[in-house]
């Protein structure tokens, strides 16, 4: 079962959709125009429901097969990037300052060409549950559909998830069980020290050198605490202090992310950056408050379904397409709250030799979309054989 000959025919038509979509790029929750557009198209396929306002923005549509089964739901998710798009494609975005640089387009896209396959053949026997998911980026839109009652007003039994892979060649495709992106918090550290002239630091307490010295210290939880064979990431990536040469700070902070692919090494990362913010910043006299936020968990694919899912990307793309041992990576995805909720499986299908995501030159190729579509396809039926 290669590619869907409808869907490799309909790809250039699905390519408008795409880059109607990369023009008009739309932030975490506020994707309101998107969403609109996705629903008009749902509805004009002749799917069976289409519901809005799941998690705030979020769209589902549902399509029943030819005879009552188990329910699958397939994700893509619609939101773009505060960046300033450099690609100068022809289709570039028009709002200043965001655009879709992560591919979300392309995934919304595929998703919906495969709606209308499905809609219209109905070659399974059960139901799909289309989830077009807000505020993938940033705010947890997959938590805040399933705590808007999406997997149990939908009666979903398993889940699956898609996402295109930059450095991955067009046609090919990559998964692994077990966990495979890792967990995203964010740090906080806000440091008070005791102002003063420049010219006089041993009357204060200064917050830059404390900070300097934090920054410094936190690597070592991951170079002397953790296991070498774990994986952690701490990473401070703004540091904020002073506004002029000759006046020694009172305050500042420091912003960063933490990154891990287990909850033990969460856990310990977390219990250890207290521990040296806290004592490092006392060394130099300054108050350090740390404010340790838990966003995604670790995405962990679920074996069997993991399984199935490579065995129908082999169906799209061939046996040597599909690489079932992709290493794990250090960045996350909120669609780990989905794989915690319910059983499913985390794709990538490659996207060529692109800029990497998030990069103000990236864009999704087009060339891979009846891969994508024809992946939700082949995988629906064959989990719901008619």
């Amino acid at each position: 079962m290669p590619i869907v000959n409808s869907l490799n025919a309909a790809a250039a038509e699905v390519a408008g959709w795409r880059r109607h979509l990369h023009r008009h790029p739309e932030l975490g929750y506020a994707v309101e125009g998107t969403a609109a557009y996705v629903a008009e198209k749902l509805e004009t396929f002749g799917v069976d429901a289409v519901a809005t306002g799941i998690g705030r923005t979020g769209v589902v549509g549902v399509i029943h097969g030819r005879a009552p089964g188990r329910t699958i739901a397939l994700r893509a998710d619609m939101d773009a990037l505060p960046i300033l798009e450099t690609s100068g494609k022809d289709w570039a975005s028009e709002v200043p300052g965001k655009m879709h640089a992560c591919g979300h387009d392309g995934h919304t896209a595929m998703l919906l060409a495969a709606a209308r396959h499905l809609a219209e053949t109905r070659n399974f026997a059960g139901t799909v549950v289309l989830v077009f998911q807000p505020a993938e980026e940033a705010g947890g839109g997959a938590k805040a559909m399933i705590d808007d009652g999406l997997m149990t007003r939908f009666g979903v039994d398993a889940v699956y998830g898609m996402h295109n892979a930059p450095g991955i060649p067009v046609g090919r495709f990559a998964l692994r069980s077990g966990a495979f992106l890792a967990s995203c918090d964010t740090i906080t550290i806000d440091l008070e020290g005791v102002g003063g002239h420049a010219a006089t630091p041993h009357l204060c307490c200064d917050t830059v050198l404390a900070g300097a010295a934090i920054v410094q210290a936190v690597q070592h939880i991951v170079s002397r605490t953790i296991d070498p064979i774990a994986s952690a990431v701490i990473s401070i990536t703004c540091f904020n202090a002073g506004f002029t040469d000759n006046v020694i700070p009172q305050t500042g902070r420091l912003v960063g992310t933490v990154r891990t692919l287990s909850p033990a090494v969460r856990d310990h990362v977390e219990a250890r950056l207290r521990t040296v913010v806290e004592t490092t910043a006392a060394a130099y006299g300054v108050k350090a408050v740390l404010d340790y936020n838990r966003e995604y968990p670790v995405l962990v694919n679920h074996e069997r379904e993991t399984g199935f899912a490579a065995e129908v990307a082999r169906d799209v793309a061939g046996v040597d397409a599909v690489d079932t041992a992709m290493p794990p990576e250090l960045g996350s995805e909120d669609f780990a709250f989905m794989l915690e909720a319910r059983p499913g499986a985390f794709i990538f299908v490659g996207n060529g030799n692109t800029a990497g995501l998030h990069h103000p030159a990236y864009d999704f190729d087009d060339a891979a979309i009846p891969y994508g579509a024809s992946y939700w396809v082949r995988l629906v039926e064959r989990a719901l054989p008619a």
